[in-house]
């Protein structure tokens, strides 16, 4: 093993945002050392290698650990992780991605953060800025590490940035110019100690705003009134209750949103916008009309923006219809609330595959949508046992081994005018690489039935 740096940035994790990461770190004449568990990160430490930072892959060694002067972890490591921990208790300091693009950026920061919702939200805000004139870098948890933004020669007019809680976690000097915050629903409860600690990550990235800075927020988010007292920053309110008060910047009906901000008041017609369909998706409009409007974009391009958006792969995507028979790709729902959220979206009866990674899921909370509306529930991966103890006195539940499984099971319990709903409530982990790769593996699978 070569001899270590005198003095060091140690990156952890070299999925994308870690060498990202190692990339920038050097590029700015830092010595960087960087490390990953997996033995099989062998074509990113040789990328590394010829830079000239030295890697370690296929195990953690504590001297590293210990002698290093920055730790810098990928947002998929936390802080508990144990050499991390050890580390810390020596001296070594932490910092994240977030902290060390804030230091070296110079350019305007929307962020975006939620349980669902986020990376529609971020897209769909990046669409309406350019469509108003600006040059935009979309970046973060969407896929694009927000120090490539650094490594740019020219640079955007504004940074639009998918923040995680992961990230927020260790975080201590991001502070963006506006936030937004979707909502908050049970997740990750295998990560946080409690549903509150997940709540105060969070709301965090409001932390350190001033009062020039806004905090575009969902008033429907359980503690709002008591999270948002406490608020240095502007607040911009948006909600879809019936009950909403004229005091929120922006209220949600089934045809329009109605925005104010400042001295002026628009009206957005929503009746039409058939790849943003859906309560959850209103909101996620809201929000994103709420933000450009406080970056000075002008209402124009922004209905423009949002006329011209897509649907995003595996957000609720329609695959096919086969004798009248829809298939929907929503591999992206990974809790129960996005679950919930994609099925008010239909009106006909659904047959819903359900299951991944086990992380504590509390299936009961689909209790409600799936009596109203779900005619069959497949189960699949680590999960399926619990959610056929969950579901078996309201619904049939059918177990599958394999996707493949899955949609043949799927398809042969629907009947005309119903709908296959890949939603899964769970992380992909235990059969696929992420959520795209299960989503991919579902419209495979589902191109390949014949009509019967």
């Amino acid at each position: 093993m070569r001899t270590l740096p005198n003095t060091y940035h140690l990156v952890i994790g070299l999925g994308t945002s870690g060498m990202s990461m190692a990339r920038f770190l050097h590029s700015i004449g830092r010595s960087v050392v960087a490390t990953d568990m997996d033995a099989s990160k062998t074509d990113a430490a040789e990328q590394l290698n010829m830079l000239g930072i030295q890697t370690q892959i296929g195990f953690h060694d504590p001297h590293t650990f210990n002698h290093a002067a920055v730790l810098v972890p990928s947002p998929g490591i936390p802080a508990t992780n144990t050499y991390i921990r050890a580390a810390l208790n020596s001296g070594v300091k932490l910092s994240s991605e977030l902290d060390i693009f804030f230091e070296f950026n110079d350019r305007p920061v929307i962020a975006i953060t939620g349980t669902n919702g986020k990376t529609t939200t971020t897209t769909l805000i990046g669409d309406m800025l350019r469509a108003c004139g600006k040059t935009v870098f979309v970046g973060g948890n969407i896929g694009t590490p927000l120090v490539d933004h650094l490594m740019q020669e020219e640079k955007a007019d504004i940074i639009v940035a998918e923040i995680s809680s992961f990230q927020l976690d260790i975080s201590k000097q991001f502070k963006p110019e506006i936030g937004i915050l979707l909502n908050i629903s049970q997740d990750h409860l295998d990560r946080y100690d409690s549903f509150k600690a997940y709540e105060d990550s969070k709301w965090s990235l409001f932390s350190r705003q001033e009062k020039s800075n806004f905090a575009v927020i969902n008033t429907a988010i359980k503690g709002y009134k008591s999270r948002s007292e406490k608020l240095t920053s502007t607040p911009l309110t948006f909600s879809s209750q019936k009950d909403a008060k004229n005091t929120c910047n922006a209220i949600i009906s089934s045809d329009d949103i109605t925005i104010h901000f400042e001295e002026t008041r628009h009206r957005i017609d929503i009746r039409d916008l058939k790849q943003l369909s859906g309560t959850h998706n209103h909101e996620n409009i809201a929000a994103a009309v709420l933000a450009c409007l406080a970056a000075g974009a002008d209402i124009s391009g922004i209905q423009n923006g949002l006329a011209q958006f897509k649907n995003l792969a595996h957000r609720i995507q329609w695959v096919r219809d086969i004798n009248g028979i829809r298939f929907y790709n929503d591999s992206k729902g990974t809790n129960t609330d996005a679950v919930i959220r994609a099925i008010q979206c239909f009106d006909s009866k659904i047959i819903l595959i359900l299951g991944g990674r086990e992380k504590h899921t509390d299936f009961s909370e689909l209790l409600p949508a799936v009596t109203q509306q779900v005619k069959t529930i497949i189960a699949i991966g680590e999960s399926r046992q619990n959610i056929t103890r969950t579901f078996k006195s309201t619904c049939p539940v059918i177990e599958a081994q394999t996707m493949e499984q899955a949609v043949q099971m799927a398809f042969h319990a629907a009947d005309k005018n119903e709908t296959v709903l890949l939603s899964p409530a769970c992380a992909s982990f235990d059969m696929y690489d992420n959520y795209s790769h299960r989503g991919n593996d579902f419209m495979n699978h589902v191109n390949q039935l014949e009509s019967r």
